[in-house]
């Protein structure tokens, strides 16, 4: 019977990748001003790699996959391939707020997925936040208005979305391999594999020619603060915690985005977004059960 309880451990590791995370849809905006989107995201993982290239050995290398390539290739396929083709794009398209709203889904994908794949238990309430969480985001997301930082908000919020379920694979992909290998290994992975799926954007797409401060140091941030520690952190919270628990996390995603991007891009929601996000945050809270655990601890 697998242990439901959440460690002082894995609640730190998933509580500091998550507030990583929320920092990340800031560090993408400012690293697009100087550099193209897939270059960003290979220069995320190029960094990374040569942390990972220095620990590959000590890791196990090769023979530590066991037979499990498919598996692996698959984790790394849904993030960080898939998952950054569609975040980079859509955050050429939306605000950074807007994105970080609709990412508070991923918990009830999340928890959907695992009763399917890991036969964790779905709940009534989690189908009915499931769908409060999508209705808030479709009020916000129709009420976006362009603007030059996000011209096109709905089709960008749309990837976002699908950036979402490419997460939802790899969480519960890492929740089946974690017993048998270390979360560092996992995300190292990650690393040599979106290093050499994102390599061609160095031939494909306009390079800079010149290297300004601010987006250099958000790069660097992206590939040591975020693709570095934020991941590992968070492969290390997943193998000790339930898959559903551990997405609970994302709620503090777009809470820390809203105010980070509120201080350094200067963006402002409408009365009618906010209110579209507070719709999927509270579906997320319905959905995990937040008010019936604390009603049943005042009650103990």
């Amino acid at each position: 019977m697998p242990n439901n309880r959440l460690s002082w451990p894995a609640f730190f590791a998933l509580l500091g990748a998550t507030l990583l995370w929320g920092g990340s849809f800031i560090a993408m905006k400012i690293a697009m001003r100087g550099f193209s989107p897939l270059v960003v995201v290979f220069g995320r993982m190029a960094l990374a790699s040569l942390v990972f290239a220095l620990l590959w050995r000590r890791l196990g290398g090769f023979r530590e996959a066991r037979g499990d390539w498919p598996a692996l290739l698959f984790l790394a396929f849904c993030e960080p391939c898939a998952y950054f083709v569609f975040e980079a794009w859509a955050l050429t398209l939306t605000q950074a707020s807007q994105a970080a709203m609709v990412s508070s889904t991923l918990p009830v994908l999340t928890a959907i997925a695992a009763a399917v794949f890991l036969k964790e238990q779905l709940e009534r309430r989690t189908i009915a936040g499931l769908s409060l969480a999508m209705v808030g985001v479709v009020l916000m997301s129709l009420t976006g208005q362009a603007s030059e930082g996000a011209p096109h908000p709905l089709f960008g919020n749309f990837l976002e979305f699908l950036a979402m379920c490419c997460t939802t694979g790899y969480i519960i992909t890492v929740k089946r391999l974690a017993g048998r290998h270390r979360p560092l290994y996992l995300t190292a992975v990650q690393s040599f594999t979106g290093t050499l799926f994102f390599l061609p954007a160095l031939f494909f797409s306009p390079l800079p020619t010149t290297i300004l401060p601010g987006p250099a140091l958000a790069v660097v941030f992206l590939g040591f603060g975020v693709t570095f520690v934020a991941y590992g952190l968070y492969n290390f919270g997943v193998s000790r915690a339930p898959a559903a628990k551990a997405a609970v996390f994302i709620n503090l995603i777009p809470l820390v985005a809203c105010l980070l991007s509120r201080v350094f891009l200067d963006e402002n929601l409408t009365t009618l977004q906010w209110t579209g996000g507070g719709m999927a945050l509270a579906g997320v809270a319905v959905s995990s059960g937040l008010g019936r655990r604390a009603q049943a601890s005042r009650r103990e």
